[in-house]
């Protein structure tokens, strides 16, 4: 059948659309079709909202500042050249069963040591040419542009071959300048052919609780690591020495960033990373940096000295509790009591006695023991310092010539004869049973009530009463007039000097109502 030129056009025109329409039919659907548009993508979410300030920038200028460290020393060999290396760590006490004896030897390093072979595989070794061998690893930080840098004194402590590396990974030996075990810090110094990029202590009197912080070290030996968080906490005492106040960060530190840095977001450093709170071993949020302020103190005595050399009161302190200030007459429990002055030091010397209360050095407060220590321990040995004490219900300014602690220990004297024991006698109100010392000064507690207020406060059997209220006692009658004279003046309690091993304390007793 013949189709016109005309009609064949349009015939072939209908099969292109149809063709068409099921091609679009395949790619979107039906729904396409019957709506009559073309479907268009969705667009990404994207949310439009402020950005919060990395610490990049920050990290980027003090890293290089920041430096691991590792520590070398020279280990004693006790057994001789023929004997077996690992017996030395207790190989030979392990079970006898060669899978687990080829495990130690493996991780433990008794196995071939980088293909040497021979009989060091054995653990026999030729000690003529021992090397140092690594010991301690951990963080530091330069403070000088001529190679000057701070690390803890924990970590260098044991080292006798010192070297650190560089954050581009450059490796370099370094000396070590001086330490200080009391605060643990020690400063290294490293010579190069350029100089180093260096950081600043901050003030870290300005820093608040809640301020972000940032720490860099070399956790487990990783090479430097950063890690954020705030300040969770100030003048932390965690029992390390008599400077404790750290800085509580809860930025990530583990073993190995001690001696390492913590910077504020000026880049400065606020602490130094010294401890960490941990019951599993690793991190959980809680640790403790020297503040700055110390650090450069201390660093700045090691790098001119080698070491520090500290003020010394000479003066035995303890707490002021609630019971001793009312007690005093104090309006506050602040301050350090002096339980005891010793004979050659310069508290004793510059009229210092036990029973005072001291409330400020040169015109700084003095809010407890460690604060004392602190101010004092800040002085150079020789200065004059400007004490106040509390004594007697007001507050006196004595002039104290600062002394050097001595090396010298306290020797008990073998003089004295014992006596007969002196007859018991009692202080019903205070829940003591107390007898004449030996040598007529004070009185020996010789039973306490266990239901009393002097069971409480620790008192015990053999302390030795001193004196009550700053006034010797060598009868009960002393003790009784005392307490007398404290009721007349309105105070709930008396201030009681115990001896206890060569040592003093004060114990505030209530009054008794008898």
């Amino acid at each position: 059948m013949n189709i016109a030129p005309n009609s064949y056009s349009r015939t072939r025109k209908r099969l292109m659309t149809a063709a068409a329409s099921l091609a679009v039919v395949g790619a979107v659907g039906v729904g396409a079709l019957t709506s009559g548009t073309v479907p268009v993508l969705a667009d990404a979410v994207r949310v439009d909202a402020p950005q919060v300030p990395g610490f990049a920038d920050i990290v980027e200028r003090v890293s290089p500042a920041v430096v691991s460290v590792k520590v070398k020393a020279k280990i004693d060999q006790t057994a001789d050249d023929s004997s077996d290396q690992s017996d030395q760590d207790g190989f030979n006490n392990l079970p006898d069963n060669p899978q687990l004896r080829r495990f130690f030897k493996e991780f433990r390093g008794f196995g071939d040591q980088g293909g040497q072979g021979g009989n060091r595989r054995f653990g026999h070794r030729d000690h003529s040419n021992d090397q140092p061998r690594p010991v301690a690893q951990g963080s530091g930080f330069f403070i000088s542009d001529d190679g000057y840098l701070v690390t803890n004194n924990h970590v260098v402590s044991e080292g006798s071959a010192f070297t650190v590396v560089m954050n581009d990974g450059k490796e370099l030996d370094a000396k070590l300048v001086g330490t200080d075990p009391r605060t643990d810090l020690a400063v290294l110094k490293v010579d190069g052919s350029s100089k180093f990029t260096y950081v600043d202590f901050a003030d870290d009197s300005k820093v608040r609780v809640g301020d972000w912080v940032v720490a860099v070290g070399n956790p487990f030996g990783l090479g430097g690591t950063v890690t954020a968080g705030i300040v969770s906490a100030r003048g932390r005492d965690i029992g390390a020495g008599p400077y404790d106040d750290f800085l509580q960060i809860d930025a990530s530190v583990n073993r190995g960033n001690s001696g390492g840095p913590t910077f504020n977001l000026n880049g400065q450093v606020v602490g130094i990373n010294t401890a960490i709170f941990s019951p599993s071993g690793g991190s959980v949020g809680i640790a403790f940096d020297i503040p700055a302020s110390t650090a450069k103190e201390v660093v700045q005595d090691l790098m001119k000295n080698g070491s520090v050399q500290r003020g010394w009161l000479g003066v035995e302190i303890q707490p002021v509790t609630s019971d001793i200030a009312e007690s005093l007459g104090l309006k506050s429990q602040k301050g350090a009591l002096v339980s005891s002055a010793q004979d050659d030091g310069p508290g004793k010397k510059g009229g210092i006695v036990a029973g005072d209360v001291i409330t400020q050095v040169d015109g700084k407060d003095v809010a407890s023991p460690k604060e004392l220590a602190r101010l004092i321990g800040a002085y150079a040995p020789g200065k004059s310092v400007g004490v106040t004490v509390w004594r007697d219900g007001k507050a006196q300014s004595i002039k104290i010539d600062l002394g050097k602690l001595p090396n010298t220990d306290k020797q008990a004297s073998a003089d004295q004869q014992p006596a007969a024991p002196a007859k018991p006698d009692t202080l019903a109100d205070l829940g003591l049973t107390v007898t004449k010392s030996d040598n007529g000064k004070g009185l020996v507690v010789t039973d306490v009530d266990p239901d009393s207020d002097a069971a409480d406060r620790g008192i015990q059997p053999g302390d030795v009463i001193t004196a009550v209220n700053s006034a010797a006692v060598t009868t009960t009658d002393d003790v009784s007039k005392a307490m007398a004279d404290a009721v007349k003046s309105g105070r709930k309690a008396v201030l009681m000097q115990i001896t206890r091993d060569d040592n003093n304390r004060f114990v505030a007793l209530p009054v008794g109502k008898g």
